[in-house]
């Protein structure tokens, strides 16, 4: 089923009808998605990141979990398929998903799908709105990055800390200097590296086109991240999309704070939700590059609201202490979903025989 979750889009899959090996399962997304070429012409691609994601969903074992999420990456220039990161975008397609393959029953007006993000390890209620017991797609709720409107999906993220590292903040500290440049390194729902973009240079309301076209700035920013992933227990990351890189900046539009969110290698064109949440804890958090920049109340319950390129992203966070040993709870999100097409991808006879 190709579905727009958030600002994303990809075919959702259950993982019973892919490969059970990870090679095989990963020439078989490469292919899918007409993967590796620029255009994607051979596949159902859409020849940017933000549309070679993809959703793998299965029942799930855990108590008090509905189903398991598994995020895969399809590069669309080179032959690989990355299941480090997650996609927050993509998993507000995921409740519906499940419920209309039947994995899922749903109730009279609303139903809450409880999901396992298997790549983070982290656990998600998501509220799907089910009138009449049918996913609804239609709805008022508008997001920045998407024309239009649709029926809106409330994602709560929990167990968030960590997600990939271990730690909040894994090098140990709020604030490390790498090449020269002040960054915190965190790993709240995304291992990211964190700058201020006026000590790169930037103002950091540069439009995601003025980014991208700045060869030297993104060098730049690569030496910094590789570095990054070193200091953060990740080793050689080069071949790998995390950690993910922000560049902030105060608020412009009344917000509570500017970021230019790096997925790694080009400027997202409006902001991932995983991201969003590290941003937004980095925000809260005393002592980090974000500490004095960003407008925060610092209260238990915080709306944080991210201008990104296309707009804005409010977050809601849950936290306890606001130093270096800051907790969150939970990262909340209300992202919307629509259901473009169900029915079948054909492989290559080739790929599917060395599968």
């Amino acid at each position: 089923m190709l579905m727009r979750g958030g600002t994303s889009k990809g075919p959702y899959f259950l993982g019973s009808d892919l490969p059970a090996d990870r090679e095989s399962r990963d020439r078989v997304l490469l292919a899918a998605m007409g993967s590796p070429d620029a255009r994607q012409i051979d596949g159902i691609g859409g020849a940017t990141t933000l549309t070679s994601k993809v959703a793998i969903v299965s029942p799930s074992a855990l108590p008090g979990v509905d189903i398991g999420y598994q995020f895969a990456q399809v590069s669309v220039d080179q032959a690989m398929v990355d299941t480090t990161p997650t996609c927050g975008n993509m998993l507000a397609g995921v409740g519906p998903f499940a419920i209309e393959r039947g994995l899922v029953g749903a109730g009279d007006g609303a139903t809450t799908v409880h999901i396992h993000d298997i790549n983070t390890n982290a656990r998600i209620a998501a509220i799907i709105q089910t009138p009449g017991g049918t996913v609804a797609y239609d709805g008022t709720t508008e997001i920045d990055g998407v024309p239009g409107a649709a029926a809106p999906v409330q994602l709560r993220f929990e167990n968030i800390q960590g997600a990939k590292t271990g730690k909040t903040l894994p090098t140990g500290q709020p604030l490390d200097v790498i090449d020269g440049v002040q960054v915190t390194c965190i790993d709240v729902a995304m291992p990211m590296v964190i700058m201020r973009a006026a000590d790169l240079g930037k103002s950091g309301y540069e439009s995601k086109a003025e980014l991208d076209a700045d060869s030297a700035l993104l060098q730049r920013l690569e030496s910094i991240r590789l570095e990054a992933g070193r200091r953060m227990g990740m080793g050689d990351v080069s071949g790998s999309v995390i950690p993910k890189l922000g560049l902030i900046a105060p608020p412009a539009r009344g917000g509570s704070i500017t970021s230019r969110y790096f997925v790694p290698h080009q400027c997202h064109a409006a902001h991932a939700v995983s991201g969003g949440i590290c941003v937004a804890s980095c925000a809260l958090m005393q002592g980090t590059v974000a500490d004095g920049l960003g407008e925060v109340r610092r209260s238990g319950t915080e709306l944080l609201t991210i201008e990104h390129p296309s707009g804005r992203l409010d977050i809601e966070l849950g936290v306890q202490g606001f130093g270096p040993d800051l907790v969150v709870d939970y990262g909340g999100v209300i992202r919307t979903t629509r259901k473009l097409f169900d029915g079948s991808v054909f492989i290559p006879a080739e790929i599917l025989e060395k599968s």
